[in-house]
């Protein structure tokens, strides 16, 4: 006669605490060190993103340089053999020369090439430049245009003409950024129960951007629809008018 294994015991209140007091340490530890790597991030994203909003406010004046010069004989002879429609980037030896003589970095930038000059255009954080370079006589022009350093933060923030490195401090970030919110939510999960507060506070900060958001798309269909009435308002009164001229 087979017997039915007896029902495995329930867990005790002691391991239930130690797998809590675990997952605590565990939660608190990944909560610091995402905090740790995001911390300087943060504040810049947050101080950028007022100054963002308010940039039509926050006054930038640039400052443009402008630089000329000519590319010696030898190096513009050089340039005969370079293609005269391309995009590839000039020889580094007038790159180096633009360098030395008119401050301004082009090795490996793209180009704007014809038969009759070649253009580079420099962005950059901040800033802006370019610079043209004339093939059959060999006179260079090149404008850097400087815009602040409120200017170069924004730009930051929106990692517009950062380069690599900035794309990858990025994505670490946004992870981090991830990593802390996540444990910050288990965290207010597991201490909820003794701070009333919390859900209602974490809602209201969940609701009041949602709010916001639908408000702003329905001021959008209703322009869309305004528009679109107006389209065809103005389309029957052109034809009738059309057809009381014809009459």
């Amino acid at each position: 006669m087979s017997t039915s294994p007896a029902p495995a015991p329930a867990p005790s209140a002691a391991r239930l605490s130690s797998a809590r007091a675990f997952w605590l340490k565990q939660l608190h530890q990944w909560h610091w060190i995402s905090a740790s790597v995001s911390l300087i991030g943060l504040i810049l994203f947050a101080v950028t993103g007022f100054t963002l909003n308010h940039a039509a406010q926050i006054p930038a004046e640039p400052v443009v340089v402008e630089r000329t010069a000519t590319l010696p004989a030898p190096l513009l002879a050089r340039l005969a053999t370079f293609p005269a429609e391309t995009a590839d980037p000039v020889p580094d030896a007038v790159a180096r020369w633009a360098s030395s003589e008119l401050d301004v970095s082009i090795a490996g930038r793209a180009t704007e090439t014809t038969g009759a000059e070649i253009y580079v255009a420099l962005p950059r954080p901040g800033g802006d430049g370019w610079m043209t370079l004339d093939r059959q006589t060999g006179e260079a022009f090149a404008e850097v245009t400087t815009r602040g350093p409120i200017a170069y933060l924004n730009d930051l923030h929106k990692g517009r003409d950062t380069g690599a490195a900035w794309a990858l401090f990025i994505d670490v970030f946004a992870v981090a950024c991830l990593v802390f919110a996540l444990t910050g939510l288990a965290l207010l999960v597991l201490h909820a129960r003794n701070r009333r507060m919390t859900w209602p506070l974490a809602s209201l900060g969940m609701l009041i951007p949602l709010i916001l958001a639908l408000i702003f798309l329905a001021m959008i269909g209703g322009l869309q629809a305004f528009g679109a009435s107006a389209t065809t308002m103005w389309s029957r009164i052109a034809t009738a008018a059309a057809a009381a001229m014809g009459g």
